[in-house]
């Protein structure tokens, strides 16, 4: 299929500046945003996941934020599965598909396609589970024995993708590597631009840590609301930076102080891991600032500009 439609996809750390650019790119090319932001997809978790309110998102239409409930699991293939045919339709209506998001391993779905991997085996989840209770860091190094490549690109405290990279060499009898190699569906039809956001490390510190501040008390009010709605503890959403913290502090498990803290260092690390994966990221245009610094606005529209308008 030949590349005709255009698609701009904003990227980088959290704290960056992503949703703002976003925002400016759609509304000078006539666009509507698409999140890639794996929890900005669950409902009334929307302070500690950063939502632009609907009030500031300036009249453009924004989909797949709010668009499941929190104990629902939405996988990077369910993402894959109703992205692509929204990025159809926005192209359909004669816009500009605009995904903003920090999800590094839902963009590279969405783009590159995702291997056909076996199903979830709950039972072997739970022995991995019950495992990594007893024996912390098991899972990290059982993965460095069955797909060492893996092993590099998942944090040893991410659990949750540690468990399914060991779920998926054991069920296939092959690494999840191996398999990411064969038989993906790259997504077709579109010429990407892929603008990179890339703030000087020691502001964009303090940028996240003021923010954290900022967001703490509306935060806790927020995971409250949700006990009180009858939402998990147990729940995805709930394992998250910020929130995982606010529960901590909640039922007392730590004092204000310490939960700060440790959702303060949470989210540093958090933006540094992100940096990392977006740099194996292939062809991305990398702009030094933050989002909303008058150098990168005046920037960015320029090289947008130029991808929607050259020539296939």
């Amino acid at each position: 299929m030949e590349d005709t439609r255009r698609l701009v996809i904003v990227l980088g750390p959290t704290g960056s500046g992503k949703s703002e650019m976003a925002l400016d790119i759609a509304q000078q090319f006539d666009g509507e945003i698409v999140n890639c932001d794996s929890l900005q997809l669950y409902r009334r978790f929307d302070i500690g996941t950063a939502k632009v309110p609907e009030s500031e998102r300036r009249g453009i239409p924004h989909h797949l934020i709010d668009a499941c409930e929190p104990l629902q699991v939405f996988t990077a293939g369910e993402y894959v599965r109703r992205a692509r045919p929204i990025l159809q339709e926005i192209s359909g209506r004669g816009r500009l598909p605009v995904v903003v998001g920090g999800t590094g391993f839902y963009l590279r779905a969405l783009l590159h396609g995702l291997f056909a991997g076996p199903e979830r085996d709950e039972a072997l989840r739970r022995r991995f589970a019950d495992a990594v209770s007893r024996h912390p860091g098991f899972l990290h190094r059982a993965l460095r024995l069955f797909d060492p490549a893996a092993a590099r690109r998942i944090h040893a405290n991410d659990h949750n993708k540690l468990i399914r990279a060991l779920e998926v060499c054991v069920s296939a009898r092959k690494s999840m590597t191996d398999l990411f190699e064969t038989g993906r569906e790259p997504l077709a039809g579109f010429r990407t631009l892929k603008i990179g956001l890339n703030p000087p490390r020691k502001p964009l510190y303090a940028r996240l840590d003021e923010r954290c501040l900022r967001m703490w008390g509306g935060l806790v009010e927020e995971v409250r609301q949700l006990l009180r709605e009858g939402v998990p503890e147990s729940s995805k959403p709930f394992e998250s930076i910020g929130y995982k913290q606010a529960l901590d502090f909640h039922f007392g498990r730590n004092d204000q102080r310490t939960a700060v803290e440790e959702m303060q260092r949470a989210t540093r690390r958090y933006a540094k891991r992100q940096l990392t994966w977006f740099r194996t990221e292939p062809g991305v245009s990398w702009f030094d600032g933050f989002g909303d610094d008058d150098t990168v606005r005046r920037a960015v529209p320029d090289s947008v500009n130029t991808h929607l308008h050259v020539v296939p």
